[in-house]
């Protein structure tokens, strides 16, 4: 039997990216079959795709770092879980697939009854936004938040989740996605007519508790100009990489996981050495799923939780079929995405969320 996958052939623009057809993947002892339902389109897969993640794998590969599906079939040794059951996993690369073959030990039951979509939706985003909450710096109830990217997908959920810590919550978006922002319970900063710390410091006179920046970089170090004193920045991306830097501004195509690190740092270590107590603390999702997997199934385990309670509803996008990655990776480099885009597999529906 035969299925599809994407596959990324060079690093590059969206024209790195080919539908291929193969034999199924057969699981090996211990590995489980996934067919998979849903799958997450983020700007670590475009990043990888230009070789500028630190994840990135050597091509040719398969982009997709979180996944929903239906258990297919067991390998040898696997015991526990049964096929037709529905799973989540965080691969990091490879969901961008009909069947993938994952370990046991990496999937996470999904409640009967979710929209596959919104589930996926949890994995990376949801996890992240309340990995940095909760655990980076333990969010209290009535603290003030600037969340820049409000309206995209870790920016919603941020949001969304704050909103259930009834913190006060500010968000840095577009006009276009101003009323999404403000649906969710923020006050939304246009960052491009105003300058978001001017408008803090306007909003609360001495700043906020924590800012939550997926930009990193010198971005990341204006952001503490918004805290006040004691604050702390959350920094998890090193998006600007994608913007103005990118293929399309004449970057050659290559692997450089290390790209705009060493300055990411020594950012880091100023917010911890210069007077003011406002310091910038990274964060990232694979290392500490690296680190302490235990929490990353348990947040995620309470995050499924929240969504069957309906205390939670991912904004979706737009869904594409698996065979339109590239669309889809496209729709998301342009910028302006309100939620998350999502892959989904046959029979799921398409269309927007």
């Amino acid at each position: 039997m035969r299925h599809m996958r994407i596959i990324v052939t060079h690093y590059g623009g969206p024209d790195a990216i080919e539908v291929i057809q193969e034999e199924r993947p057969e699981p090996k002892a211990g590995e489980v079959r996934v067919r998979v339902q849903a799958a997450g389109v983020a700007l670590p897969d475009i990043m990888a795709r230009e070789g500028i993640h630190p994840e990135t794998p050597r091509v040719p590969f398969t982009p997709g770092w979180d996944l929903v599906g239906a258990v297919d079939q067991l390998g040898d040794g696997v015991s526990g879980i049964k096929t037709g059951e529905i799973v989540a996993a965080m691969p990091i690369h490879g969901a961008y697939a009909e069947f993938v073959c994952l370990p046991q030990q990496e999937l996470v039951p999904v409640p009967a009854g979710l929209d596959a979509a919104e589930a996926v939706s949890l994995i990376l985003n949801y996890v992240t936004a309340y990995q940095m909450m909760h655990r980076s710096v333990q969010v209290q109830a009535g603290q003030r938040v600037l969340i820049h990217g409000a309206a995209g997908g870790v920016g919603s959920a941020l949001l969304q989740l704050g909103r259930l810590a009834e913190l006060e919550m500010y968000g840095t978006c577009s006009a276009r996605g101003a009323s999404a922002v403000s649906d969710l319970g923020g006050i939304p900063i246009d960052y491009r007519d105003q300058d978001f710390v001017e408008e803090i410091h306007r909003l609360t006179s001495e700043g906020v508790d924590v800012v939550f920046d997926p930009l990193g970089g010198a971005h990341a170090w204006h952001s503490r100009n918004a805290l006040r004193p004691g604050g702390k920045v959350v920094a998890y991306g090193n998006t600007p990489s994608l913007r103005g830097e990118g293929l399309t501004s004449g970057r050659p195509g290559r692997r450089n996981r290390l790209h705009g690190v060493p300055i990411y740092m020594l950012y880091i270590a100023g917010g911890w050495l210069l007077p003011g107590r406002k310091r910038i603390v990274p964060y990232s999702i694979q290392t500490l799923k690296r680190l302490k997997p235990a929490l990353f199934r348990q947040d995620l385990i309470t995050l499924l939780d929240l969504l069957q309670q309906q205390k939670l509803k991912p904004l979706i996008a737009q869904r594409f079929p698996i065979a339109e990655a590239r669309q889809a990776q496209e729709m998301l480099g342009k910028g302006g995405v309100t939620g998350k885009i999502v892959l989904v597999g046959s029979g799921q529906g398409d269309g927007g969320g």
